[in-house]
C-alpha cells in the first residue's frame, strides 16, 4: 500500500501547497484519516521531500520568465534587486528553520494546531482582504528589500505555526505591503523556490535512509504526482486571483478547522504525534 499512500500525499501536496490553504496541515490530517503505517519520523521526512515536486512545478511553469531573466540579470538593475529580494526574504525562514524546525515538527504537527492555525488564519484573511488598502505595488521587479524582507518575515509565521500556511502568510504579508493580489501570489511562488526546495533537500539528505524503508520508488512517485497536481494548481490560482478575491479560501479554512475539531472531541481522529 506504500505506493497508494504516495500517491495520495502527492495529489494532496500538489493541490494545497500553493493554495493559501495550508499543506502541511492537510498532509496531517490525511495521514491521520487514513491510518499510514509509517513512523512519525518517515511521515515527516516524505511530507518534506514531496515538496520538491511542487517546487519543480513553480520552475516548469516559470520557465520562459527565469530563462529570460538569467540572460539579463548581468547588467538589469530591477532583475537583480528582485531577486536580492527573493535572498533577503528567505533569510528569516533559514534561520527560524535551522534554530526551531526540529522542536516544531516534534511537538506542534498535530490535528489540534493545525485547526487552529486554520481558524485564525481564515480570520485574518478575511479582515485584511476588508481593510485592504489600493495596492501600490503592482510588478516583481517594484517590491524592493524592505518589502522583500518583512514578506519573508510574515512567511514565519507559517513555520511557527503548523497549518497557517506558507503561501497564506507570505500572500497576505505581501498584500499588507502594498502588493496586488496577483504579485503578491507571484512572489510567494518565487520565494517558495529556496524555502520549500531547500527544506526538501535538506531533509532528503538527512534522512533518506527512512525514506528507504518505504522505498525510494514511492518517494518519487509520491513528488512526481506533486508536480504534476502543483504544475495545474499554479495556473488556476493564478486565474483565479486575478478576478476574485481570497474571502472563499478563507470559508474554506474556518469550516475545514471546525471539522477537525470536531473529529478530534468526537474521537474520530487521533490528536497525538503521527
Amino acid at each position: 500500500m506504500d505506493w497508494f499512500y504516495a500517491i495520495i500525499y502527492g495529489i494532496v501536496e500538489g493541490i494545497t501547497e500553493f493554495l493559501p490553504i495550508s499543506s502541511t496541515g492537510h498532509l496531517i490530517v490525511a495521514g491521520n484519516l487514513m491510518g499510514v503505517p509509517w513512523s512519525k519520523e518517515i511521515r515527516d521526512t516524505f511530507e518534506v521531500v514531496i515538496q520538491g515536486g511542487a517546487i519543480l512545478a513553480v520552475l516548469a511553469y516559470y520557465w520562459r520568465d527565469f530563462a529570460g531573466q538569467a540572460r539579463v540579470i548581468g547588467h538589469d538593475r530591477p532583475t537583480q534587486r528582485l531577486w536580492l529580494g527573493v535572498i533577503v526574504g528567505v533569510i528569516p525562514a533559514v534561520v527560524l528553520g535551522v534554530l526551531f524546525g526540529d522542536v516544531i515538527k516534534a511537538h506542534l504537527f498535530r490535528p489540534s494546531v493545525v485547526a487552529w492555525a486554520l481558524i485564525v488564519g481564515g480570520v485574518l484573511m478575511w479582515v485584511i482582504e476588508n481593510r485592504q488598502a489600493p495596492p501600490v505595488v503592482h510588478d516583481l521587479k517594484q517590491i524592493g528589500l524592505g518589502r522583500a524582507f518583512l514578506i519573508g518575515a510574515a512567511q514565519c509565521l507559517a513555520l511557527l505555526w503548523p497549518g497557517f500556511s506558507r503561501s497564506a502568510s507570505s500572500i497576505l504579508g505581501g498584500m499588507v505591503m502594498g502588493l496586488d493580489r496577483p504579485t503578491a501570489t507571484r512572489f510567494s511562488f518565487y520565494l517558495g523556490i529556496p524555502t520549500l526546495g531547500g527544506a526538501a533537500l535538506l531533509d532528503f539528505i538527512k534522512s533518506r535512509h527512512l525514506l528507504a524503508e518505504i522505498g525510494l520508488l514511492n518517494v518519487f512517485l509520491g513528488a512526481a504526482v506533486s508536480f504534476v497536481v502543483a504544475y495545474l494548481a499554479i495556473g488556476w490560482l493564478l486565474r483565479f486571483v486575478s478576478q476574485h478575491n481570497f474571502k472563499g479560501f478563507a470559508v474554506y479554512r474556518v469550516i475545514v478547522g471546525l471539522l477537525i475539531l470536531l473529529l478530534v472531541a468526537s474521537g474520530r481522529l487521533a490528536n497525538g504525534g503521527l
